[in-house]
Order: C-alpha cells, then structure tokens, then sequence
C-alpha cells in the first residue's frame, strides 16, 4: 500500500544534518576495512616472498589500525541510528498518525510471541525491535519486527555443529477484536512446499488440542489450514466477509500471512525479507523515497484494521 506521505521541513532538516554525519561514517568505514583488507593483502605477498616474520608485524599493524578506526565511530554509529530511528522514523509516524508511539529497543516479548500460538516451535533464540503502538478509530494496535530462530544439531567427523533455522524473520501485528474468545482459532499457510514451511504443523489434521475446521470458501480452504478449540466459535469469527478480507490481505502480503485469535486479540504474522526502519550508512539520506517503505508498512498495518472491518464494533466484550 503507497502512502501519501510527504517530510516535514523539520524532518528535512534532521535528514540534512544526519547525511553530513552518514558520510563521515561511511568515510571511516571505507578506511577501517580498507586498512584491515590491505593490511591481509600485504601480508600474504610478504609470506609469500619468505617474510613471514615480517608479514606477521606488516599485516598486524594495518588490521590494528583498521580496528581502532571502526572502534572509534562505533558511538557515532549508535547515535546516528538512534536520532534516525527517533527524530525521523518516528516523527514521521507521528505525522502520520498522531497516536503512534515508537520504541526501537521494544518489541513483541517472547512469551507473547509464544502465547500467541502462531507458530508449533518455541524460539531457542529471538531478538524484537522498533515496536509501533497506537490506534486506528476504536481499534487498538502494536507490532514489531522479530527475528525467531530454532537450533537443530549434528554430529560430524569434526565434532558436534548448531544449525540455526528461522521459524519467522519479519513483523507480529495485534489488534483489539472486541470480543473475549472462549477458544483458539489458528489459520496458517497450508502450503507445506513453501519457503516458510517451519510455520507448518507435521500433522495436518489435529494441532495440539486444536481440531482441523473445515470451512465453505474454496480460495481460503485452498490457500490455509484452520484449526480451532470451539468450531462453531471458529465459524462465528470466520465469517464469509472475514475469509474474503484475510483472502484479501495475503493476495496484497508478499508471502502468506498467519493468523491467530486468542484471548481478545487478533494476531497476524508477516514474513519479510526486509528490515524496516533502519539508517542507511553507505546510500545517501538525500532521496524522495528515503521512507518510502517505511511509511508503506504502517500504511499496510492500518489497512489490516479496515480490511478486517475492526472498527465495526459488531460484538461486545
């Protein structure tokens, strides 16, 4: 979804005076992996001329240099990233809303991510972020970016090794239903030959103390797989309009969405192979579509509320 947005002067001006601090970053950076790089080059041709004692103090000297430079703009880094993510990424939203709050180093807590049901892994290792909180009308919302990971491991000839494999690398929306649910009702991708197949359940026909629940709409039937502790809650939350605006939704996703209702909340997981709200260091901040897809995904988030007809308050708590 393109959102019309445009920077305010303000912003503009944070931009301008955060690019003259970009550049002497992306400088420092060239400098640092250049030294460390030239520092291995030089080395190598040393050795290979019989210097080894000489190559170790030549490519030892250029490396530490290359390491004191990238050590020395790490705190410029931080509050680079820092004053883009609040005096630009976060204003902006403002702007777009003005209920919108930004947390960058809040997100999605693990036990929420787990208690949302979502996925049949539990994390071994999860990392949240640039949680966005505010409200659409009478519908309440957050999310955030996650990044869960689960461990497998093998014995080889050279000793035991850690794989480590995504069960979701991209954003968990929650939003108010205005209903207090008795069950679970989980609907997930059905496509097990998909990139994102952690997501799937192995069996497809009962998901812990959850009954599959077939449903009359052929596009959703094809495309998911609905599981439920109460079918005919199930049914009354999976109206036909329902399906054909969570049908609707993951045409408009660039990878098949996940949806959970539990509690009084609905939860929807987007895989992306994007991170959002990051400060580029080696692009340049002088560009009409700097927040472009920044602004795009929050345009997309509140199009999730009026796709899924939130605001209509059809039940009661």
């Amino acid at each position: 979804m393109d959102t019309d947005f445009k920077v305010s002067p303000a912003i503009e001006n944070v931009i301008a005076e955060l690019e003259i601090q970009r550049k002497k970053i992306a400088a420092s950076k060239f400098q640092g992996w250049g030294a460390i790089l030239l520092g291995a080059f030089a080395a190598f041709l040393v050795f290979s001329a019989g210097q080894p004692v000489i190559a170790l103090i030549v490519g030892a000297a250029f490396i530490v240099l290359g390491m004191v430079i990238l050590y020395r703009i790490s705190d410029d880094i931080a509050q680079y990233k820092y004053r883009f993510k609040q005096e630009v990424i976060g204003a902006s939203l403002n702007t777009l809303n003005q209920s919108i709050t930004f947390n960058h180093n809040d997100g999605i807590a693990e036990s929420e991510f787990v208690g949302s049901q979502l996925f049949t892994r539990r994390p071994d290792r999860y990392h949240t972020e640039d949680l966005i909180s505010g409200k659409d009308e009478k519908t309440t919302f957050y999310f955030a970016e996650v990044h869960a990971e689960y461990k497998t491991e093998t014995q080889t000839k050279n000793g035991r090794q850690v794989h480590w494999h995504d069960i979701l690398k991209g954003i968990i929306f929650t939003a108010d239903f205005n209903k207090n649910f008795n069950g679970v009702t989980v609907v997930r991708p059905k496509d097990f030959g998909s990139s994102i197949g952690a997501w799937f359940s192995k069996n497809l026909f009962s998901f812990g103390d959850k009954d599959l629940i077939q449903l009359e709409n052929e596009y959703f039937n094809k495309n998911f797989v609905t599981y439920g502790t109460d079918q005919i809650e199930a049914r009354y939350i999976l109206t036909p309009a329902m399906m054909d605006s969570i049908s609707e939704l993951n045409e408009r996703s660039a990878y098949c969405v996940s949806l959970s209702f539990i509690n009084s909340s609905v939860y929807i997981a987007f895989p992306l192979a994007h991170n959002y709200f990051e400060a580029p260091v080696f692009k340049t901040l002088l560009r009409p579509d700097l927040l472009k897809e920044d602004m795009n995904i929050l345009g997309f988030m509140l199009l999730i509320i009026r796709e899924l007809d939130l605001n209509t308050r059809i039940w009661t708590k």
